[in-house]
């Protein structure tokens, strides 16, 4: 009975860390790691501002970065919200991270309506170059 608790615990220490291990992304390419850029991440902390753009389109600035997120749907007042939570859409697991392929939960206070919730992809990180390029009402 006092090998059953060891076993145990070394068993989910291993399934544990083999959570942690990077994934293929199933994409047939045969690239090396290294030549796939890096996940980069930011926590809803980070965020500074954010604009709208059209079909769901959503630019924030998390510190020096900016990030495109795409919703799913269901953000309906994005084009007039003037105020935004973002959170992991994970349930708050890897510290509250959220990376560039992730998912998170976007939820609006509405003024007239009640509390809108929509998902939206983080797509990528954007250059400097493309920041400059997008619309003035469009660069957060």
């Amino acid at each position: 009975m006092t090998r059953l608790i060891p076993t145990a615990a070394v068993a989910a220490l291993t399934v544990l860390t083999a959570s942690c291990a990077p994934v293929d992304d199933m994409s047939g390419s045969s690239g090396s790691a290294s030549a796939r850029p890096e996940r980069q991440c930011f926590s809803a902390e980070q965020v500074r501002n954010f604009r709208s753009a059209n079909s769901g389109r959503l630019y924030i600035r998390a510190m020096r970065d900016v990030y495109e997120l795409n919703s799913s749907g269901g953000c309906t007042d994005l084009d007039f919200a003037q105020r935004l939570a973002i959170t992991p859409d994970v349930g708050g697991l890897a510290g509250g991270r959220i990376c560039t392929g992730n998912w998170a939960r976007i939820t609006i206070p509405g003024s007239a309506s009640p509390i809108t919730s929509c998902r939206a992809r983080v797509d990528r990180v954007l250059t400097q170059a493309e920041v400059e390029a997008l619309p003035r009402g469009q660069r957060p």
